[in-house]
């Protein structure tokens, strides 16, 4: 199988994964300014939902580059990846609607962390699929923000019981860091003329 049809399969997951998320936000029953302006939690965490989701097929589709033939194990991989992935608009929501509370903070850092967790199985797959020369190896180096995100995500989940509002500072540093597409793989796609 050729890449494009994984890229095509995902971008139909990834296009109603934010459908379900914005379907989970309800407009405001009252014409005024007061409930719209209650409505900042679920706005505020559909917003940052929304920019993970889009950073993960933003760079889904860099790697997608990256791949000569798609193997059983990386078609898995991104199976996996996708379902984490669908888990986040439950979390956005039970989170948008409760604010800081600390339970849903917790989880939405869980849905965070378990898909940076499926993103690092995929990048191993692909690795392991293209053997000791592997492309993805090379362009990925030390990874050092996939390396940091685990642990920020895991210290926001803990301090979803003591600070929540810290949590969502952590998750949102953690998005800052991958807003920008990875730029060795750009370079590296710019050398061979694919991108």
């Amino acid at each position: 199988m050729r890449a494009e049809r994984l890229q095509a399969f995902t971008d139909g997951v990834v296009a109603v994964i934010i459908t379900i998320m914005v379907l989970e936000m309800h407009a405001p029953h009252d014409a005024t300014f007061q409930a719209l302006l209650a409505l900042w939690p679920t706005f505020t965490s559909y917003v940052l939902s929304f920019i993970y989701v889009g950073i993960y097929w933003n760079n889904h589709h860099h790697f997608a580059h990256l791949i000569q033939d798609v193997t059983g194990g990386i078609l898995w991989a991104n199976l996996g990846l996708l379902f984490f992935l669908s888990l986040i608009p439950f979390t956005t929501a039970w989170a948008g609607e409760h604010g800081f509370a600390p339970l849903p903070t917790a989880l939405y850092g869980v849905s965070l962390l378990t898909s940076a967790l499926a993103w690092y199985v995929l990048q191993i797959t692909i690795m392991h699929a293209q053997g000791k020369a592997s492309v993805m190896r090379q362009v990925l180096g030390a990874d050092w923000k996939g390396k940091v995100s685990p642990v920020l995500y895991l210290a926001g989940i803990a301090l979803a019981f003591v600070a929540p509002a810290a949590s969502y500072f952590l998750y949102a540093l953690v998005a800052a860091m991958w807003i920008v597409p990875d730029r060795r793989i750009e370079r590296f796609l710019r050398e061979i003329g694919r991108s």
